[in-house]
């Protein structure tokens, strides 16, 4: 769990053509709903996965090559200790030690292993102390085994994706409610830690303003109140404040009605700007 490595500020550009689009697509676009909740294959679906892997490597990693970051390491400075991986794992959270711990358990012996009683002791802080270089070259090392891809694969799913999706589809959520969801958990995590809001206080906020499609709400203000909550949150971030990964991004999908997320998609996240074409494009 992470925030953005990057957090410039947004170029008067950027804003100015998030504020063109979030005023100028209100009506349905492709893949939209009744608003009573989405239809369509689901975050779940392979293709689907991608997609939402690709729009999170692009708030985390400022590119679209989700599959080159399973060696991605540093410390970026927000207090978590290293964050590494496909969606951010962190020393300071405990995720990044589950992984290592899933790698040791399907590869004995692995050059991570001997690493496991340091990142157990520096969970809860952003310490280094018995890891340094010697952890971070074995960490981007690692990355060529598949044993360790899948062990961070098995932990985005258990800890954020399956989690996020499930509690979408209970809430009426279609494929783009998914993925918001799914994008709060990577960024903040389930629950409040300290000087932070997770998912379950911004669902709860959200619910208080408006009810989602299960509840006969309609999904287009729903996630607009839970987006709304997480621009709060992200305000809350001492080392963290951009918001573009909400507003020239996320907000414009919900605008263009776009529930199914369906492709082409066109953002903007700090000032870069990424477009994932539809399959038969060339």
């Amino acid at each position: 769990m992470k925030l953005t490595a990057r957090s410039p500020v947004v170029t008067s550009v950027a804003l100015a053509l998030a504020a063109a689009l979030l005023s100028g697509c209100a009506g349905a676009g492709p893949g939209s709903s009744s608003g009573k909740g989405g239809t369509g294959p689901g975050l779940d679906d392979p293709a689907k996965k991608d997609i939402a892997m690709q729009l999170v490597s692009s708030a985390e990693n400022s590119t679209l090559d989700w599959k080159a970051q399973y060696g991605y390491i540093q410390d970026i400075g927000d207090g978590r200790g290293y964050t590494a991986g496909i969606i951010g794992f962190c020393s300071g959270t405990g995720d990044m030690l589950r992984v290592v711990e899933r790698y040791a358990k399907a590869r004995p012996g692995n050059p991570l292993e001997r690493f496991l009683p340091a990142l157990r002791g520096v969970v809860g802080s952003d310490a280094h102390t018995g890891l340094g270089r010697p952890f971070t070259e074995a960490w981007s090392k690692a990355a060529d085994d598949a044993a360790f891809r899948a062990a961070q694969d098995t932990e985005r799913d258990r800890g954020y994706f399956e989690p996020a999706v499930a509690q979408a589809k209970k809430d009426g959520l279609g494929t783009l409610g998914q993925f918001i969801y799914y994008d709060a958990y990577v960024m903040h995590g389930a629950g409040d830690t300290e000087g932070t809001v997770g998912f379950r206080t911004m669902r709860r906020q959200a619910l208080a303003e408006d009810r989602p499609p299960a509840q006969g709400g309609d999904e287009g203000t729903y996630l607009d109140a839970f987006l709304d909550a997480r621009v709060e949150a992200i305000g809350k971030e001492p080392s963290h404040s951009d918001t573009s990964r909400v507003e020239t991004a996320q907000r414009v999908f919900v605008r263009e009605g776009n529930f199914g997320l369906e492709t082409p998609l066109r953002w903007t996240v700090y000032g870069d700007s990424y477009l994932i074409k539809r399959p038969d494009a060339s």
